[in-house]
């Protein structure tokens, strides 16, 4: 597959985003040829003397180097660990890698781990700093549009079992995130669709006006403007992670769309057959009709959201993907996501572009007649 251009890569100055958690604030530094200038934001930042990066096989011979080289000027003596691409590298396996690494070089508690790649990499390198030593530092080097705009700032860690999507993790909040957008040329037209759902999630939950300029660039939306809404969808989701950093409450919004999400990549066995940020759209346009279903949102709201993704090239329907799917499978996968209470699946559900609202008094029968309103067979 082939990377799409990119249009304003470069800022005059980069934007940096503060998440004021107290002890546990950062930055996220946003904008282009900042991997070059890495070491010195850490050092700066930081003060650190040693490092371990993690990358995986994909990330490391485009952009390892060049952190390598920053690190170094900056005196930071670092090495790397490298796992394979992809979600099945969320695996306790991976994570005693990762772990070992960490010790077998011999870093002491004050030194960093590096997550250099994708949300995949944040999950799992963020996850074993988290639980070595009692707690490392640890710094995002998001090299995804998915991870430059979600998973690298909020602070989620975590692996996935054969029970379920990131069912074993911390919260554990990077100490810098530094997100050049220049390693978005790299990146396939795929996985810059995939990482754009969750910029338009930002608009969905809570912005219209956010959406409506989303809307108005149409498919250009993954090429111009791209530090600008990268900094938006970020700000938006500091905004949430500051009030509410373990999601008690209003964080929960930031799951509009993942409780489809999730059961239908569950049910894919995390194969690559869809992507998380795939899944993401889908369970957004998917959210939308469900809202209507349930005479929550008005029917052209769910279909104005639904055009937009489908020109930007994101699936909206179950049958757009290439996953086998059953209203009973795809019901039982929803069981088993994290955010459960009680048996009661919780859906992030809306009143209208822009108004989401957190329910979990979803009838059973309810969600059945819309799986099949929705064409997925029974069993």
């Amino acid at each position: 597959m082939s990377a799409l251009p990119l249009a304003r890569t470069h800022a005059a100055d980069p934007v940096t985003i503060d998440v004021p958690l107290g002890e546990r604030r950062y930055d996220v530094v946003i904008g282009g040829g900042l991997l070059p200038a890495a070491g010195a934001l850490i050092k700066d930042r930081l003060g650190t003397r040693r490092a371990l990066i993690v990358t995986d096989e994909t990330v490391a011979p485009l952009h390892l180097g060049t952190l390598q080289a920053s690190l170094d000027a900056a005196g930071i003596g670092a090495t790397a660990h490298i796992v394979p691409e992809g979600e099945a590298s969320k695996s306790v396996t991976r994570l005693h890698e990762v772990v070992d690494a960490i010790l077998d070089g011999e870093l002491e508690r004050g030194d960093i781990v590096i997550a250099l790649g994708g949300g995949v990499i944040g999950d799992l390198a963020g996850f074993a700093a988290a639980i070595t030593r009692r707690g490392m530092p640890f710094v995002q080097v998001p090299t995804t549009l998915l991870a430059q705009v979600d998973s690298a700032v909020g602070g989620k860690t975590g692996i996935n079992t054969r029970h379920g999507k990131n069912l074993v993790g911390a919260f554990h909040q990077p100490a810098l995130v530094i997100a050049d957008t220049d390693t978005l040329a790299t990146l396939p037209m795929r996985h810059r669709r995939a990482g754009y759902a969750e910029i338009v999630k930002a608009g969905l939950l809570g912005d219209r006006a956010f959406f409506e300029r989303l809307e108005a660039l149409g498919a250009a939306v993954l090429t111009d403007e791209l530090i600008e809404t990268i900094a938006t969808a970020v700000q938006a989701k500091a905004d949430i992670v500051t009030e509410d950093e373990r999601e008690a409450g209003k964080r929960a919004l930031l799951n509009l769309g993942h409780t489809f999400a999730h059961a239908v990549e569950r049910c894919a066995g995390y194969d690559g057959r869809i992507v998380h940020g795939e899944a993401v759209g889908l369970g957004c346009a998917v959210a939308f009709r469900f809202s209507v279903a349930l005479g929550l949102c008005p029917a052209e709201d769910a279909e104005r959201v639904a055009r937009h993704l489908d020109i930007v090239g994101l699936p909206t329907r179950f049958d757009q993907i290439p996953v086998p799917l059953t209203a009973k499978g795809l019901s039982e996968a929803m069981t088993q996501d994290k955010k459960v209470k009680d048996g009661i699946i919780r859906f992030v559900l809306v009143n209208a572009i822009g108004e989401a609202f957190v329910s979990d008094g979803i009838a059973p029968e309810r969600l059945a007649a819309f799986l099949k309103d929705e064409g997925l067979p029974p069993s």
